[in-house]
């Protein structure tokens, strides 16, 4: 400003009242002059007598300037939303608190031809640095002509512009989410019609939102059980309800059929009138399928059961046969069976069959793939019989009687191969594992059976069956539990061993109780009232503990236990541990949730294909890989415009990865090419096609992933420079704080503050070393523990005697970088505790220092052959050592001292 002038003056020379005088000190705090500054004010005389409560208590920002912009006068409010002090603002010109320069020459221009500013748009600089967004509403006072003083009003509009453009944003992502939801959502007008759905919604249902937009919801082209939703959704359009939920299939045009959770929401308008439904879908096909294999492996187990349960009534091999056969059906689900037993000259003989005609019988009777001698026949399956290495004749027989596959399942007793049970399948047939197993057990039941009836006499029997049951619980996999109506345990089975943990002699005679949780106890009073009403409680699912005090989930199966009278005198009771069925449900939800998030969070460019190459769906980052918008339906093989192999020579489309996948049937990997976008600029990326395939094996499409290698390559580059120069500026940042520290212990005068500012030192260049290592690998979150090890001996050995040896060796691990700084303060730490304390009193010795695996754990440890000491004597007294076992926490770690047979301070982590 022309008006201010600024002099030096002395120090001993008194400031004018109307100056600012500040002094000038030297290096020694001696007053050498001073600074004095002079300001006009004539235009602050000419300020209009403003009323200073009003002024001063304005909720809104004021200030008066002169005609050339010096700030004359300001209140409260706006030295608050700036941050500054009145001798901070006043007596400055205006310009050097706006960001704009243009802005405010523009104001004071237009102010000075008289205009009157309107909340005018303007950013001012606030005193902490950040910029306050404002309006500024301003008019001029003249005097011929000329601008004496300028009255203006700021208003702060930082938030309102921020929470508009928060706004804005927030309905951009609103739009975008719904539309790249990772769920279906759709929107329902009052009669059922799909007025909008998003792309997930659509390719769930295996069309494009084209086709179904205005089709009805109650459609049975596109669903099944619709009219259990008709009535929800009559019910939510008349008010009576806001929400539902409902499961139903949907049918898809290439005729699979998916299970659909589907959430729907009323959305009314102000006046509670019914505007539209959102519908939010999943598809819960996967757990459809697996709570169908779960009802199958109740009804496995609800068949051994009643096996089980049948053979301790049965009396005579008829009934055994017949008990095995329902067993047979209903467990393994097949759709013919058959019992055969060697005869007493060692042959192959029918005793029970279903389904079979006689003319195969006969033919095939005799038959066996196992000797009679046999002593551990295994079963055999034939998963189809067109592909099986069969005689020609027996195949010939199988095939004419119309079976497809078959299994042979070995029946043994007692060591003794007595038969087999055979079952057959109209269609190829793939056997499980615990399908087989469930078969030998059923097998291992009948064996006992058949070998109990055909060698004890009737007057044996009653007696013969008891323990042939016996064998059965004995044998079985199952814990099998008996007890009496005061719940106290009375026989106990090798199985129930296995799965509680005690021994028969423990528990025999103890309160079954012994095995509940505490929060389970009212669970027998409940159990116990129901045995006494002669009902069966089958499958009922809970938690026990075992021994050892840990639970475990099982299926319980309790049924009434008679006495020859009829009376119930007790329960007999099959537990099961579901632990790996609850395990793979838990995995099951994992899975889904983990896809769910996966899909959602993918960054690159994925778009799917039908059978024949047609572009099905694609993303946005497949438009903007691209740079254009395939056509959906009409695009074939590739979103793209144009492609090109690495080499630059064209690439045609239906010769690209997507298509030979397609064409072979394959996924394509370690491909590369580049796609052309119509503006004429060139994009490589490296594609991904994998061929989709229905639950018979049918190609029904592809999808592809395109990853943009440049923009790759290019953020690798970046990456690599940015993570230099934080390096660089790490350890220059940590060699300046080791030579401050290593300065104050210079010039301090006391022993103890330099000792703690040598450990300070030292334990900076632990650090600095750590950081040298991670800085120096080329994996960015993980280091090998070798060289980790050397360079932290190597930097805490320089301040050792030279007649100290440090010897480090560590196993060939890797180790997270959250590791790094702790296990290095922790290793400088105890390396100099045993040089300090470890070695002879002539300095000489060796240290050594190891870091190996141990089970799931990692053991960092310090040896010397000094006489060691008793952590709990001296960790009071030394800051080192509480340093150590703080960090040692920090790790989930515990620190631990011994003496024999050396010295050794150790840290073992996870």
């Amino acid at each position: 400003m022309n008006a201010e002038k600024f002099a030096i003056a002395r120090a001993d020379r008194p400031a004018p009242p109307s100056s600012l005088n500040e002094p000038i000190h030297d290096e020694q705090g001696e007053v050498v002059g001073a600074i004095n500054c002079f300001h006009e004010t004539t235009a602050l005389h000419h300020a209009p007598d403003e009323p200073d409560d009003f002024f001063d208590t304005a909720s809104v920002g004021l200030h008066i300037i002169s005609g050339n912009g010096t700030i004359l006068r300001v209140n409260r409010a706006e030295l608050e939303m700036l941050g500054y002090t009145a001798e901070e603002y006043v007596g400055r010109n205006i310009a050097e608190f706006h960001l704009d320069a243009g802005t405010i020459e523009g104001m004071l221009s237009r102010l000075g031809r008289g205009e009157r500013l309107v909340e005018c748009p303007a950013r001012l600089r606030a005193k902490d640095g950040s910029i306050r967004q404002v309006r500024i509403t301003s008019t001029a006072r003249m005097r011929d002509g000329k601008v004496i003083n300028t009255r203006c009003q700021t208003q702060d509009v930082t938030e309102q512009l921020r929470a508009e453009e928060l706004l804005r944003q927030q309905d951009r992502q609103l739009a975008a989410t719904y539309e790249q939801a990772s769920i279906g959502i759709a929107e329902v007008d009052i009669e059922g019609k799909l007025l909008r759905v998003n792309a997930h919604l659509a390719a769930m249902m295996g069309h494009s939102p084209e086709e179904i937009l205005g089709r009805s919801i109650f459609d049975p082209a596109l669903a099944e059980d619709v009219e259990n939703d008709e009535a929800q959704f009559r019910r939510q359009v008349a008010g009576e309800i806001e929400r539902y939920a409902i499961e139903k299939r949907f049918r898809r045009p290439d005729g699979s059929k998916i299970w659909v959770s589907i959430a729907s929401s009323t959305v009314r308008d102000a006046g509670g009138r019914f505007l539209y439904a959102v519908r939010v879908q999943h598809d819960v096909t996967d757990r459809k399928r697996a709570e169908e294999l779960l009802a199958r492996r109740a009804e496995e187990q609800a068949a051994l059961y009643e096996f089980t349960e049948g053979l301790q009534h049965s009396s005579g091999l008829d009934d055994v046969y017949n008990l095995a056969m329902d067993a047979i059906f209903r467990a393994l689900r097949c759709q013919r069976a058959s019992v055969l037993l060697f005869d007493g000259s060692g042959v192959m003989k029918f005793v029970a069959s279903r389904g079979l005609s006689e003319s195969y019988r006969r033919a095939v009777e005799g038959h066996s793939p196992w000797a009679s001698d046999q002593t551990d026949p295994r079963p055999i399956c034939i998963e189809d019989i067109e592909l099986a290495d069969l005689p020609e004749g027996l195949q010939g027989v199988i095939r004419a009687e119309g079976i497809r596959a078959l299994s042979f399942i070995p029946i043994s007793a007692e060591g003794r191969f007595l038969g087999k049970f055979m079952t057959y399948y109209d269609q190829p047939h793939t056997f499980a594992e615990g399908e087989i197993g469930l078969a030998l057990t059923i097998a291992r039941q009948l064996g006992f059976a058949a070998e109990r009836a055909r060698t004890e006499a009737a007057r044996q029997h009653a007696e013969r069956a008891a323990r042939q049951l016996v064998a059965i619980v004995e044998s079985s996999h199952d814990a099998i539990i008996s007890k009496d109506l005061d719940g106290v345990i009375t026989t106990w089975n090798t199985g129930a061993e296995h799965l509680f943990g005690y021994r028969a002699e423990e528990v025999i005679g103890q309160p079954v109780t012994i095995l509940f949780p505490p929060d389970r106890l009212h669970e027998e009073s409940d159990i116990l009232a129901r045995i006494r009403g002669g009902e069966l409680v089958d499958h009922f699912e809970t938690v026990r503990r075992r021994k050892d005090g840990t639970l475990v989930d099982i299926s319980l199966t309790i049924s009434p236990v008679r006495d020859s009278r009829g009376r119930i005198v007790g329960a007999s009771k099959i537990a099961r541990d579901i632990t790996e069925r609850k395990e793979a449900e838990a995995k099951l939800r994992d899975r889904e949730r983990q896809l769910k998030d996966l899909l959602a969070a993918i960054p690159a460019a994925i778009y799917t294909t039908d059978a024949q190459g047609k572009i099905t769906y694609f993303n946005e980052a497949a438009v903007e890989l691209a740079g254009r918008t395939p056509t959906l339906g009409t695009d074939e093989w590739c979103v793209t415009w144009k492609l090109y192999w690495p080499d630059g020579r064209p690439l045609p489309h239906d010769e690209c990865p997507m298509a030979v996948a397609l064409k072979e049937g394959r996924p394509i990997r370690n491909a590369e090419a580049i796609a052309e976008r119509p503006d004429g600029t060139r994009v490589p990326f490296i594609p991904y096609p994998t061929p989709l395939r229905d639950a018979n094996g049918k190609i029904v499409g592809a999808v592809n992933m395109l990853v943009d290698v440049s923009e790759r390559k290019q953020a690798e580059t970046q990456q690599h420079v940015l993570f230099n120069e934080l390096n660089h500026r790490v350890k220059n940042n940590m060699q300046m704080l080791q030579s401050l520290l290593r300065m104050a212990a210079m010039r301090t005068g006391s022993a103890e503050a330099q000792q703690v500012l040598n450990e300070a030192t030292n334990r900076i260049a632990a650090m600095a070393s750590a950081q040298q290592v991670l800085y120096g690998t080329a994996d960015a979150l993980r280091f090998k523990a070798q060289p980790f090890l050397d360079t932290v001996c190597h930097t805490a050995a320089q301040a050792f005697p030279p007649e100290v040896k440090v010897t480090c060796e560590a196993a060939d691990i890797e180790l997270s970088n959250d590791a790094a700084m702790p296990l290095a303060l922790i290793l400088n730490e105890l390396l100099t505790n045993a040089v300090k304390h470890g070695v002879s009193g002539s300095g000489e010795g060796i240290v050594r220092v190891g870091l190996t695996r141990e089970h799931e754990s990692y053991v960092l440890f310090v040896e010397d052959d000094g006489p060691g000491f008793a952590l709990e004597q001296v960790r009071q007294r030394s800051s080192g050592l509480q340093l150590v076992q703080g960090l040692a926490r920090q790790l989930r770690g515990k620190f631990d001292v011994t003496r024999n047979p050396r010295s050794r301070c150790s840290v073992q982590f996870s």
